[in-house]
């Protein structure tokens, strides 16, 4: 029985599961803030950001410590550009860690009491990104092999 386990826990650890794995991190990580993006946004537009979502800033989401013009639209441009690279796998490093960014911002300034669990597992999603990085099913390992040619 030992044997089968080890067999299952190399066979977890090699490339294909590790890969496909992080596809779904990545997939499931961008899911969550693209479909907050486009609450954001006028219904039938691709980025016309609406006035209910600068609305929001100006009240819900006022103890963000920027201007509410500029916050409802650099959250807008982060919830659309982000997970977009995340599903591409294109600066995956950087794309989880800019949303873990958004998520603590989100988490101090406008929802503390939302930790646990929706604002932890966030960070759990995006931590795993920013440490093992897109896997094989992306675009980030075909330039890091390009710039190494």
């Amino acid at each position: 029985m030992l044997r089968l386990y080890d067999k299952l826990v190399i066979w977890a650890g090699s490339a294909l599961p590790e890969s496909l794995t992080l596809l779904f991190v990545r997939v499931a990580f961008a899911g969550i803030f693209w479909r907050s993006g486009q609450t954001k946004t006028v219904e039938g537009h691709w980025f016309q950001i609406s006035d209910a979502t600068f609305e929001l800033f100006r009240t819900e989401y006022s103890g963000v410590p920027l201007p509410p013009h500029l916050a409802a639209v650099m959250a807008a441009s982060a919830e659309h550009v982000f997970p977009i690279l995340l599903v591409l796998g294109l600066l995956t490093r950087l794309s989880a860690l800019a949303l873990l960014g958004m998520a603590l911002v989100i988490q101090i300034f406008v929802y503390p009491d939302a930790w646990w669990p929706v604002h932890s597992l966030w960070t759990a999603l995006a931590l795993v990104l920013i440490v093992r990085g897109s896997g094989r099913f992306a675009i980030d390992p075909l330039l890091t092999r390009t710039r190494r040619a």
